[in-house]
């Protein structure tokens, strides 16, 4: 099996550590096809290069989704989700969107922590979108961005460690989301000094897409066809198919 790796961000490195990381969590079941944004933002962390990210996402996947049997959207904050969804001919699963699904299982409440003060408002708002509101006990955003955690992992880990911990003490959580492309593989360097679970983001999603990908479901475009300007020629084609 083939799953489509899709990170809008623009920064190659990230896109390889996310499929490396992504390969390991699902032990060789799928093999994971890794495309890093073509334009748009090094590491989203405002809402303007989110909206870029979503166009960003839209031709990946038009460029790169055919011997796919699923669709990762590996970008904390999914976006573009529901625009993929609604096009690709197999299943999307974004990160953060699979991620909470499964932070929230058992009616737990839970928590996230990510780098990047701006990105509060916008996964508390991404978190309705899902009627996962009642059982989300924080949003907590360390200073440093994804980016910055992304160039020195090891200089963030006891933000990160003391987020999660104020999450469970503080705010009532009973598992935290450690969420964000730059944070793969950190929550088990922290859980020690944690006393809830922690929860990758990126294997979460790594996890969601291999059950996506083996239920072998083909999907119908739920658009119609759209006449466009100035697109990229795959997502031109795509839209207009």
């Amino acid at each position: 099996m083939r799953i489509l790796l899709i990170n809008p961000n623009t920064t190659a490195s990230i896109t390889e550590r996310m499929a490396s990381y992504a390969g390991d969590i699902v032990g060789g079941a799928a093999t994971f096809v890794p495309v890093t944004g073509r334009f748009g933002a090094r590491y989203i962390s405002t809402r303007a290069a989110a909206a870029i990210a979503g166009h960003a996402a839209l031709d990946a996947l038009a460029e790169h989704v055919a011997g796919c049997d699923a669709v990762y959207l590996a970008c904390f904050g999914d976006p573009g989700l529901a625009a993929c969804k609604e096009l690709s001919p197999v299943p999307v699963i974004g990160m953060a969107e699979a991620a909470c699904i499964e932070a929230a299982q058992n009616s737990r409440r839970f928590a996230i922590v990510t780098g990047g003060v701006l990105w509060k408002p916008m996964l508390e708002e991404f978190v309705a979108t899902l009627g996962l509101s009642r059982q989300l006990a924080a949003v907590r955003a360390v200073a440093p961005t994804g980016g910055d955690i992304a160039r020195d992992p090891d200089a963030a880990l006891a933000l990160l460690a003391d987020a999660c911990t104020a999450c469970a003490r503080n705010d009532g959580a009973d598992i935290v989301i450690l969420g964000g492309a730059a944070l793969a593989g950190l929550a088990e360097r922290i859980q020690a000094d944690v006393a809830v679970p922690l929860l990758c983001s990126v294997a979460a999603g790594a996890r969601a897409a291999l059950i996506a990908a083996q239920a072998g479901e083909k999907r119908d475009r739920a658009a119609p066809a759209l006449e466009s300007v100035g697109l990229g020629a795959s997502l031109a084609t795509l839209l207009g198919s």
